[in-house]
């Protein structure tokens, strides 16, 4: 079935301006998200999703009241919730894979909605700005059309993406939104920061850095966080870049240069040390089994000892 906007059938979209400009209130709504104020999430209820990860939970769950994900420049954040259920899953998506990680999101609300009979699916986008290649404004198009050939109808409800989503700061084109939370028990989505992006942050940088694809990061049935196992080969190649200058790291590992947050070079070059003192990633995930992690009274995330 299609995309709906306001209970009616999108068109196939051409172009985002295009979008916005058949659906004016997306553009009014886009504008009330972006001018919401930033949020600092407390890290003892949230579940943080890293690109190419997405997670998905009910309202009952006792461990997780926040999923957020940030760091998205040219990236999308996709928010997928049953209105009936509460279900609800967010995504960090890179363009990738697009048509298959579509599917994945719609399956993880759906799955946890199997018993409700009311509600519908509501869809929240955030994410990209007028970049140079054009690259954001491809992603929207591929999200909005991969959306659009699902069998179950969803409802679009924020849309503030590429050109909605863009500011011009001393002549350069960035979002204005980098990162976004959701309430898990109310539905309500709002720009996020998150100081805080564990567990196991460098490990899952490294998996997305060496080529993993969309992965589901947790299992709400049993509230426990879970990665890998993940494989990459020993690559010393690698080791060039932590002699680099900042301009070369952001000209060749990043898809937006001039749009990057601060803390974008000294990321990579830790994703990057990591990979270097982990050349056999098999060492990471004794007798090939992912890691857990369960949250502590304390609301933190610790490792699950496997016996």
């Amino acid at each position: 079935m299609p995309l709906f906007i306001q209970n009616k059938p999108l068109d196939r979209i051409r172009s985002t301006a295009d979008l916005f400009d058949k659906n004016p209130h997306l553009q009014e709504k886009a504008k009330a998200f972006r001018s919401k104020p930033l949020v600092d999430v407390d890290p003892k209820c949230l579940l943080y999703v890293h690109q190419r990860e997405f997670a998905a939970t009910t309202p009952a769950d006792k461990c997780v009241s926040v999923i957020g994900s940030d760091d998205a420049t040219t990236c999308h954040l996709v928010v997928l919730r049953h209105t009936g259920s509460g279900a609800v899953c967010l995504g960090h998506c890179d363009g990738s894979s697009t048509w298959s990680e579509v599917p994945l999101l719609v399956k993880a609300v759906t799955s946890l909605s199997d018993a409700c009979k009311e509600g519908r699916l509501e869809l929240h986008l955030v994410g990209g700005f007028n970049d140079d290649s054009t690259t954001s404004h491809n992603l929207s198009l591929d999200i909005l059309a991969a959306f659009q050939v699902q069998k179950e109808d969803i409802h679009l409800e924020t849309c503030c993406i590429t050109e909605m989503n863009d500011v011009v700061v001393n002549g350069t084109h960035r979002p204005v939104v980098y990162g976004i939370g959701v309430d898990v028990k109310t539905g309500d989505v709002y720009p996020a920061s998150f100081p805080h992006k564990g567990p196991a942050e460098e490990l899952r940088s490294a998996r997305t850095f060496t080529g993993g694809e969309m992965v589901n990061i947790y299992d709400s049935s049993r509230g426990l966080f879970q990665i890998g196992p993940c494989t990459w080969s020993q690559n010393l190649d690698i080791a060039f870049w932590l002699s680099q200058n900042d301009d070369t790291i952001l000209k060749y590992l990043s898809t937006s240069p001039r749009a990057e947050p601060p803390h974008f070079v000294q990321h990579m070059k830790s994703t990057i040390q990591f990979l270097l003192d982990h050349p056999n990633s098999e060492s990471l995930f004794p007798g090939g089994q992912p890691q857990f992690y369960h949250r502590t009274e304390t609301g933190d995330w610790e490792r699950v000892v496997q016996s």
